[in-house]
């Protein structure tokens, strides 16, 4: 697993302690739903580099059927405000001509991106307390205020704000599958053991997903909120393994425009697991020892427990 050096670390308690401290002097409350990017600096993810792109995807009814979802590596399912639900999508081998409906960050996903080398996250806005934390995190961040002008655009035949999506080539990211390693998602041959499991449903307080192995396909199949999942061009959404990863999910000190409270997942930490591939479940745990480090995921006897090679979905569940 890839580890920092200790000089990194220090540079990154010292930058990430500086903005905590500004967060927290900050008076204005409230969403900042699209930065400005008027302080006049060239967008910090555009001119290429950053080894993955991250986008954060809105997933509320309204908001599907998603676009450029199927060319994710990686699929992380978070619980935000209210107990609904929002997906971070990983791209690392290819990038689909569009991506969206895009929506805002979190503070959760700030821990979640650090094992990653530098990813280019791209999300519609932020909380106003949470953008200098954002902007002090060893991420690319290009929201529409610092992306090229023609990054972002408004259609879908969604309303606003489930309208948003993103142009990942005007990003000019150079995303490689290696960096996946770095999060601790290892391919391998099925391991010994584990139980047959066809379907799985994970529930969040307003929202829950079922995966559904299908045989003769070779997949999981997923259902949101009861209705098969689907991307705008009419694909099924499936996954080759799903990780159900669970997590202390907490009130954290930020809020929604209407006041409520966004949860944060802890991300780091360890605990149980449920990992799921080829129609067989697998008791597991989890460890991830700082936030520089990936997660590692291994079977009841201690064994690194290797995913199906595809797509990748970590559902986080309270623990």
């Amino acid at each position: 697993m890839r580890r920092l050096s200790a000089r990194r670390r220090t540079r990154t308690r010292v930058r990430t302690g500086a903005a905590v401290a500004i967060a927290l002097a900050a008076l204005a409350s409230g969403c900042t739903i699209d930065p400005s990017g008027a302080d006049g600096k060239p967008p910090s993810g555009a001119g290429g580099g950053g080894t993955v792109l991250a986008v954060k995807i809105d997933n509320v009814r309204p908001a599907r059927p998603h676009t450029g979802l199927d060319a994710a590596d990686l699929v992380y399912v978070e619980q935000v405000e209210a107990g609904l639900s929002r997906l971070m999508a990983v791209y690392a081998s290819r990038l689909p001509p569009a991506i969206g409906p895009v929506r805002s960050a979190r503070e959760t996903d700030i821990e979640l991106l650090r094992q990653f080398d530098r990813p280019v996250l791209a999300f519609s806005g932020a909380q106003s307390k949470l953008l200098p934390l954002i902007d002090d995190a060893p991420v690319r961040a290009v929201p529409p205020g610092k992306a090229p002008r023609d990054a972002y655009y408004r259609g879908g035949g969604k309303p606003a704000p489930h309208n948003l999506f993103l142009r990942p080539d005007a990003l000019k990211v150079s995303p490689r599958a290696g960096a996946l390693e770095s999060a601790g998602i290892r391919f391998g041959p099925k391991p010994a053991g584990g139980t047959p499991e066809t379907r799985r449903t994970v529930r969040f307080p307003a929202a829950r997903f079922t995966f559904d192995w299908v045989e003769y396909e070779g997949r999981w199949r997923i259902t949101m909120d009861g209705e098969r999942a689907r991307t705008s061009g009419g694909k099924e959404l499936s996954a080759s393994t799903v990780v159900v990863q669970y997590a202390k999910v907490r009130p954290s000190r930020f809020h929604d425009r209407s006041g409520n409270v966004s949860p944060f997942t802890e991300t780091v930490g360890e605990g149980k697991a449920r990992v799921l591939r080829e129609g067989r479940a697998y008791d597991a745990r989890w460890k991830r020892t700082t936030a520089e480090d990936g997660t590692e995921f291994t079977t009841a006897d201690g064994k690194p427990l290797p995913f199906a090679k595809g797509q990748v979905w970590v559902v986080y569940a309270k623990a």
